[in-house]
C-alpha cells in the first residue's frame, strides 16, 4: 500500500496493491501497523458506516465536535464520487483550506480525514455505495457543518449545482468562517 499526505497535514491518501488473477482481484484496504509506521497515527476504528446514493447526492460538509470528533477513512465500494475535506484546525497552517479528489470502485483510492477536517462528498455516478471507517462513535448532540457552496471555500464540484440532491438539513448549514469546533 502506498500512503502519501495530501496538501493539508495529516490528511493521507491511501493507494492499496491491487492484485489481479483469473478468479478476480484482492487487495487489503488497511493494514493499521503500515498506516502507523507512514504517518506516526496510531487509529483504533470503532465504527464502520456505509451509505447507497444516487446521481447527484451531495452529503455535507459534515464533522463532530469536541470529544466526540471523528477521523474517518473513507472509501467507495461500487461507483464514483467526488471527495472534499476541509480543515477547521484553528491552529493550523492550513486552516481553511479544501482537499479533492474522486474516488472509485476503479481505482481503489482512499483517505484519511483526520480529527479536526469537514468532510462531503458529490456522487458521480448512480447507485454508488459509500463506505467509511471512523475513530469516535456517532453522538447527534456534537454533529455539525458546512455549507458546501461557502464562496469563502470556492470548492469547485465540477457538475453544474441545478444537479444536486441535497438534504434539507444540509441545505441549512453555517458558513466556515462561523463553524463551532
Amino acid at each position: 500500500m502506498q500512503i502519501k499526505e495530501t496538501p493539508l497535514k495529516g490528511c493521507y491518501i491511501l493507494q492499496p496493491q491491487l492484485f489481479v488473477d483469473g478468479r478476480g482481484s484482492f487487495f487489503e484496504s488497511f493494514n493499521k501497523k503500515q498506516f502507523r509506521d507512514i504517518t506516526g497515527k496510531n487509529i483504533d476504528f470503532i465504527q464502520d458506516n456505509q451509505s447507497r446514493s444516487k446521481k447527484g447526492v451531495l452529503r455535507g460538509l459534515h464533522y463532530q465536535k469536541g470529544e466526540h470528533a471523528q477521523a474517518k477513512l473513507v472509501r467507495v465500494v461500487k461507483g464514483r464520487v467526488q471527495d472534499v475535506v476541509v480543515d477547521l484546525r484553528f491552529n493550523s497552517k492550513t486552516f481553511g483550506n479544501h482537499f479533492s479528489i474522486e474516488l472509485s470502485e476503479e481505482n481503489n483510492t482512499q483517505l484519511f480525514v483526520p480529527r479536526g477536517f469537514a468532510h462531503g462528498f458529490l456522487v458521480l455516478e448512480d447507485n454508488t455505495i459509500f463506505s467509511y471507517k471512523c475513530d469516535n462513535f456517532y453522538n447527534k448532540d456534537a454533529e455539525s457543518g458546512i455549507i458546501y457552496n461557502d464562496e469563502d471555500l470556492d470548492i469547485n464540484w465540477n457538475i453544474l449545482e441545478n444537479d444536486f440532491i441535497i438534504s434539507e438539513k444540509d441545505l441549512k448549514l453555517p458558513k466556515y468562517r462561523v463553524v463551532d469546533l
